[in-house]
This record gives C-alpha cells, sequence and structure tokens, in this order.
C-alpha cells in the first residue's frame, strides 16, 4: 500500500491533510478507568454511576442528576415526569436534532416549532411568545452547538405553568450569566456521544433540584421500579422487591461508561477552554472572509463551543455552500451543516403537516450552514490547514 495520501483527482497532494469535523480524546486514564468495574463485577449501574451522577450534579449546581443511556433518553425521562401527554403542547425550536422534538411525540403530546434567530440559532422568544396558547406545557430550550438560550427573555413571556426543560446536550459546562446548564430551568439534559464535549460513548445524563422529579426520572429508567414504603422502612430483605406503578424503561448507564465520564468530566473545563481559545482564533483568521460568516459568543455567555458553525453568504461567495464543502471535503477536511430543520424533515411534513415556509430562518441555516473541525485532538497544523483552505476557495 502507497504511504501517501489519499487525494481527490486535481488535488496537489502537498494541499491534503485529513482533519476530522469532530473526535473525541480519550487515552490511558480511561482505559485505565474500566480495570475497577471489571474487576468488580459492577458492569451495569453500580456505584461508579452515582460518583458520576454526584459529581456531574456538583459541576453543574444541581441537586440531582439521574444518569442515562443518551441525551434523547434524558429528554423523554424529562417529558415523562412532567407528565406530558396527548393533548398537551411543547415549543420545540425548528433548528435541532430532530431527538428534541422526537421525545415529544414520544409521549402523544404536540410538537409545536418556532423558528430561531439568525445570530444565536437558539429560539427566538418573539415567535415563541406568539405560539403559546392553554395547551402549551413545556418549552425545550437548545442550547445549539455549545451556546445557551436566552433564559430571562424566556422567563419573561412565559407563564409560571410552563416548564423549561433544557435540551444541554451541546453545552456541558457552558455558562449564561454565571450560571451553567442545570442551573438555568427546571429540568436539564445532557449527551455524552461522541460528538459532545466529553463522552461515554453513548450516555447522557438528566438534573434538576426537584426532588420529586428526580424520583420518578430513577424509576422511569429502571422499568418504573421505585423502592417501597416497607424496603425504605425496614431496609433491604431477600424476600422484598420493589414496587411498580409505573411503565418505565430501561434506561440505565452502566459502570463502565461512568468510570470513563469521570475521567472525562475531570477533563472538560480543559477541553472547554481549549476550543474556546481556537473558536477566536478561527474567528480572527477568517473575518476577513467576505463570504464567510463566523459564529457568536454574546457578552454574558460562556460558549462550550461543541460545534464551530459558519454561514455561507452565496451572494458573495465564489461557489455554493454545498461546492465549498466539497472542496474541503477534497483537502482532507469535514464538514457538515450546522443541523437539521427539523420542520423540513419528511416525518414532520407527513405526519405533522410542516412546511419548509413555517421556520425560514432554520431553513436557512441548514441549506447555508457549514461547521468547521473543532475538537481537543487538533493541532496548530490542523487548523491552519482548515483557514488555508478556506481562503484559497
Amino acid at each position: 500500500m502507497s504511504d501517501k495520501p489519499r487525494t481527490e483527482p486535481g488535488v496537489d497532494p502537498g494541499t491534503y491533510r485529513a482533519v476530522a469535523l469532530s473526535t473525541p480524546e480519550t487515552g490511558e486514564e480511561e482505559w485505565l478507568a474500566l480495570r475497577e468495574p471489571l474487576e468488580s463485577g459492577w458492569l451495569t449501574q453500580g456505584p461508579k454511576v452515582a460518583q458520576f451522577e454526584a459529581a456531574f450534579a456538583e459541576r453543574h449546581q444541581a441537586k440531582h442528576a439521574v444518569a442515562t443511556t443518551s441525551g434523547t433518553t434524558a429528554l423523554h425521562l424529562a417529558m415523562l415526569v412532567l407528565g406530558i401527554g396527548p393533548g398537551d403542547e411543547v415549543i420545540v425550536p425548528a433548528l435541532t436534532w430532530v431527538a428534541t422534538a422526537n421525545v415529544v411525540v414520544y409521549t402523544g403530546a404536540k410538537p409545536v416549532f418556532v423558528d430561531v434567530d439568525p445570530q444565536t440559532y437558539n429560539l427566538d422568544v418573539e415567535q415563541l411568545g406568539q405560539s403559546l396558547t392553554a395547551r402549551t406545557r413545556a418549552v425545550i430550550a437548545v442550547h445549539l452547538f455549545g451556546l445557551c438560550a436566552n433564559l430571562d427573555a424566556l422567563k419573561a413571556v412565559l407563564p409560571n405553568s410552563v416548564a423549561i426543560v433544557e435540551d444541554a446536550a451541546c453545552a456541558a459546562v457552558a455558562a449564561y450569566n454565571g450560571k451553567p446548564p442545570g442551573a438555568l430551568g427546571l429540568l436539564a439534559c445532557f449527551s455524552f456521544h461522541p460528538r459532545k464535549s466529553i463522552t461515554t460513548g453513548e450516555g447522557g445524563m438528566l438534573t434538576t433540584d426537584d426532588p420529586q422529579l428526580a424520583e420518578l426520572a430513577r424509576a422511569y429508567r429502571n422499568h418504573g421500579a421505585m423502592a417501597s414504603r416497607e424496603i425504605l422502612q425496614l431496609g433491604p430483605a431477600p424476600h422484598r422487591l420493589p414496587a411498580i406503578d409505573l411503565l418505565g424503561f430501561n434506561y440505565r448507564m452502566s459502570d463502565l461508561q461512568a468510570a470513563i465520564g469521570l475521567v472525562q468530566l475531570g477533563k472538560l473545563d480543559r477541553y472547554i477552554d481549549e476550543r474556546s481559545r481556537w473558536a477566536d482564533w478561527y474567528s480572527q483568521k477568517l473575518s476577513a472572509i467576505p463570504w464567510l460568516n463566523v459564529p457568536q459568543s454574546p457578552a454574558g455567555y460562556r460558549h462550550a463551543w461543541q460545534a464551530y458553525v459558519t454561514m455561507v453568504n452565496e451572494d458573495l461567495a465564489p461557489a455554493s455552500r454545498n461546492a465549498i464543502m466539497e472542496i474541503l471535503q477534497a483537502h482532507g477536511i469535514g464538514t457538515r451543516p450546522g443541523t437539521h430543520a427539523v420542520t423540513d424533515l419528511g416525518y414532520y411534513r407527513q405526519q405533522h403537516g410542516t412546511k419548509n415556509s413555517h421556520c425560514p430562518v432554520a431553513t436557512r441555516i441548514e441549506q447555508k450552514s457549514m461547521a468547521l473541525p473543532l475538537h481537543n485532538r487538533m493541532t496548530r497544523e490542523d487548523f491552519e490547514h482548515v483557514v488555508r483552505i478556506l481562503r484559497g476557495v
């Protein structure tokens, strides 16, 4: 086999460098962390999960944390513990990963899509106020790409009866006015997918200050099993089984995942600091490109930079967004659109009657956005390669 990099026809091999869009940083510490649960026999949910939950709750200023199999299942638990079901409405930003809307449908409730702000990519608060009805039970405030939603503005237009659920899948250790996700709404949900700032392979976390909601979430996570009053009063005994009064699910995280999560959590602030520095560097180097709009990090926010999402102005660009992405790919650089406009997806158009015209800002962002590589395994040479190819388009 040749040691030369594989390039596209017409691409100078000297200008090719493989730079993945996203790669998790893991190493020997994560590898060694697996030893204890493997030797102890605790492979499913056990003491490591409890340690991870406690550490994550403390870091995010929440009283309770419930580890789950994914960010999606954490969001589903949030809907369940709020009692959301048929006849209810939940407001969802139109620009988000589809799971944010899907969990509402899982309960039989109706997702009500609201367009997003073109600068922050988060919920457009003015349109949110126009979408409230007597059936609105909750708003899922997505902290998209790592930038927190404007919680003060949301709370100003929402009645007290409407719960705020933070979809913080991209925003571990982000901050809004000095407070992290998990301390901003009634419930917050995080993801540990490999594209996120820290990973457990797959995994998620629900946080809340409400002890009753946390107890319900733990029960739903474990097939609906709750410790019976007899067990709580008299302690465990071989003949006592937990009460099951709920239709629950198997959403339990394993101790193997939690062991990795504890190591990753210890690195999280360093990861975000590194990403922030390189995001600033990107913005400085790319701001001179007239057809490329770089993302913003407003004052008062700590951006978690799960993704660095630019916008291509095709009126000024030498080629279409798609053609530019293909040029970058030919030079080894991974890109992708920011995320879906959920209202444009086939399922929601067919089953919920959404149309591309319903949320035009979300549609435009899907069609014109371009996420650039930004992760903790990138080197200076990787970043410089991305900028060099973009400038040469």
